[in-house]
């Protein structure tokens, strides 16, 4: 996007912001946020934020790395594991209570949310079977090799789909953002 994503304007905050408030909303009690490059400007942002930080220091890695860097800080005690996007900014604490309320009735299970057929983000992966993606290369890789314990949770959330990697699908969130007046 040519621009930091995570510190961009979304309603009276950031989209870091925003996403933290509704993970908060959503009752994770342990966050971890993962910052790459640019930590230095977001870091400020989320300083008031009760979250721990890690830093990945490989600044082309994809996804897997962050998560690799990031997992060894969560709770030894969380059997599960929200993989949460910055770049989806909408998605609701609902959404996320559903997929946790999931969790707990199939703890062995990937829960993926999904809106009109289509899977979305954040997943949730039982805590052992994420840790395979030290010895796997991507959390598609961890997904694939688990397709039978996949379980979707229908939603009406269509910010699971909503992906902000350039600067028209921000302008498209903002517009959605806004008719929705989404405020925590």
């Amino acid at each position: 996007m040519g621009r930091t994503k995570q510190l961009l304007p979304l309603g009276n905050r950031t989209v870091i912001e925003h996403c933290l408030s509704t993970i908060i909303a959503s009752r994770v009690v342990d966050i971890v946020v993962v910052l790459g490059h640019d930590a230095g400007d977001i870091s400020t942002a989320i300083h008031a934020f009760p979250v721990k930080t890690v830093f990945n220091e490989q600044q082309a890695s994809e996804m897997a790395g962050s998560v690799r860097t990031g997992l060894p800080a969560v709770d030894p005690a969380a059997t599960g594991i929200l993989i949460c996007l910055a770049d989806h900014p909408l998605v609701t604490p609902e959404t996320m209570k559903g997929l946790i309320a999931l969790h707990e009735e199939h703890p062995e299970s990937i829960i993926i949310p999904s809106f009109n057929r289509q899977r979305g983000h954040p997943p949730l992966f039982p805590r052992e079977m994420l840790a395979e993606i030290f010895v796997s290369s991507s959390l598609r890789d961890v997904i694939h090799g688990h397709a039978e314990s996949i379980i979707y949770l229908n939603t009406d959330d269509e910010g699971v789909l909503l992906d902000m990697d350039t600067m028209d699908a921000y302008k498209e969130i903002l517009k959605k953002f806004n008719r929705g007046a989404r405020c925590l």
